[in-house]
Protein backbone atom coordinates (compact mmCIF):
# COMPACT_ATOMS: atom_id res chain seq x y z
CA UNK A 1 0.00 0.00 0.00
CA UNK A 2 1.37 3.45 -0.91
CA UNK A 3 2.43 5.83 1.80
CA UNK A 4 -0.26 8.32 2.91
CA UNK A 5 2.01 11.27 2.05
CA UNK A 6 2.45 9.95 -1.47
CA UNK A 7 -1.33 9.64 -1.98
CA UNK A 8 -1.97 13.14 -0.59
CA UNK A 9 0.76 14.62 -2.80
CA UNK A 10 -0.67 12.90 -5.87
CA UNK A 11 -4.17 14.18 -5.08
CA UNK A 12 -2.94 17.74 -4.48
CA UNK A 13 -0.92 17.76 -7.70
CA UNK A 14 -3.73 16.30 -9.79
CA UNK A 15 -6.22 18.72 -8.24
CA UNK A 16 -3.96 21.70 -8.97
CA UNK A 17 -3.49 20.59 -12.58
CA UNK A 18 -7.24 20.12 -13.02
CA UNK A 19 -8.05 23.58 -11.63
CA UNK A 20 -5.29 25.17 -13.75
CA UNK A 21 -6.50 23.49 -16.94
CA UNK A 22 -10.05 24.64 -16.30
CA UNK A 23 -8.94 28.22 -15.55
CA UNK A 24 -6.60 28.70 -18.54
CA UNK A 25 -9.36 29.13 -21.17
CA UNK A 26 -10.94 31.92 -19.15
CA UNK A 27 -7.57 33.62 -18.66
CA UNK A 28 -6.81 33.71 -22.40
CA UNK A 29 -10.35 34.44 -23.59
CA UNK A 30 -10.06 38.24 -23.74
CA UNK A 31 -6.80 38.35 -25.75
CA UNK A 32 -8.21 35.76 -28.16
CA UNK A 33 -11.34 37.83 -28.83
CA UNK A 34 -9.17 40.71 -30.01
CA UNK A 35 -6.80 38.53 -32.05
CA UNK A 36 -6.76 39.11 -35.80
CA UNK A 37 -5.85 35.46 -36.35
CA UNK A 38 -8.89 34.22 -34.44
CA UNK A 39 -11.13 36.65 -36.33
CA UNK A 40 -9.73 35.42 -39.64
CA UNK A 41 -10.18 31.80 -38.59
CA UNK A 42 -13.77 32.54 -37.58
CA UNK A 43 -14.37 33.96 -41.04
CA UNK A 44 -12.66 31.26 -43.11
CA UNK A 45 -13.23 28.06 -41.11
CA UNK A 46 -16.93 27.71 -42.02
CA UNK A 47 -16.03 28.03 -45.69
CA UNK A 48 -13.27 25.44 -45.27
CA UNK A 49 -15.54 23.03 -43.42
CA UNK A 50 -18.20 23.29 -46.12
CA UNK A 51 -15.51 22.81 -48.78
CA UNK A 52 -14.27 19.65 -47.07
CA UNK A 53 -17.84 18.38 -46.76
CA UNK A 54 -18.46 19.06 -50.45
CA UNK A 55 -15.18 17.40 -51.47
CA UNK A 56 -15.81 14.31 -49.37
CA UNK A 57 -19.35 14.05 -50.73
CA UNK A 58 -18.04 14.45 -54.27
CA UNK A 59 -15.37 11.76 -53.83
CA UNK A 60 -17.77 9.41 -52.06
CA UNK A 61 -20.42 9.87 -54.71
CA UNK A 62 -18.33 9.73 -57.88
CA UNK A 63 -15.57 7.27 -57.01
CA UNK A 64 -17.58 4.08 -57.46
CA UNK A 65 -15.99 1.34 -59.54
CA UNK A 66 -19.15 0.88 -61.60
CA UNK A 67 -19.31 4.55 -62.60
CA UNK A 68 -21.55 7.34 -61.49
CA UNK A 69 -24.63 6.49 -59.45
CA UNK A 70 -26.96 9.24 -60.61
CA UNK A 71 -29.45 8.66 -57.82
CA UNK A 72 -26.78 9.20 -55.17
CA UNK A 73 -25.47 12.18 -57.13
CA UNK A 74 -28.95 13.71 -57.08
CA UNK A 75 -29.21 13.06 -53.35
CA UNK A 76 -25.82 14.71 -52.83
CA UNK A 77 -26.81 17.73 -54.91
CA UNK A 78 -30.06 18.12 -52.97
CA UNK A 79 -28.25 17.76 -49.64
CA UNK A 80 -25.69 20.36 -50.73
CA UNK A 81 -28.53 22.72 -51.65
CA UNK A 82 -30.11 22.13 -48.23
CA UNK A 83 -26.76 22.88 -46.57
CA UNK A 84 -26.34 26.14 -48.47
CA UNK A 85 -29.96 27.20 -47.92
CA UNK A 86 -29.89 26.50 -44.18
CA UNK A 87 -26.52 28.24 -43.88
CA UNK A 88 -27.83 31.40 -45.52
CA UNK A 89 -31.34 31.30 -44.05
CA UNK A 90 -30.39 30.59 -40.41
CA UNK A 91 -27.76 33.28 -40.01
CA UNK A 92 -24.67 31.34 -41.06
CA UNK A 93 -24.80 28.78 -38.27
CA UNK A 94 -22.23 26.35 -39.53
CA UNK A 95 -22.96 23.38 -37.29
CA UNK A 96 -26.68 23.62 -37.99
CA UNK A 97 -26.24 23.83 -41.76
CA UNK A 98 -23.65 21.02 -41.92
CA UNK A 99 -25.69 18.86 -39.58
CA UNK A 100 -28.95 19.29 -41.52
CA UNK A 101 -27.21 18.83 -44.87
CA UNK A 102 -25.52 15.65 -43.70
CA UNK A 103 -28.75 14.38 -42.14
CA UNK A 104 -30.59 15.10 -45.40
CA UNK A 105 -28.02 13.15 -47.41
CA UNK A 106 -28.00 10.19 -45.02
CA UNK A 107 -31.80 10.03 -44.96
CA UNK A 108 -32.10 10.28 -48.73
CA UNK A 109 -29.49 7.60 -49.36
CA UNK A 110 -30.87 5.19 -46.77
CA UNK A 111 -34.61 5.72 -47.20
CA UNK A 112 -34.98 6.17 -50.97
Amino acid sequence: MPDLGYVVAALVISGAITVALRAVPFAVLKPLRESKLVLALGLWMPVGILGILAASTWVGTFSGAAGIDWTTAAHAAFAAAVTVAVHLWCGRRTLLSIGLGTLTFVLLVNLL
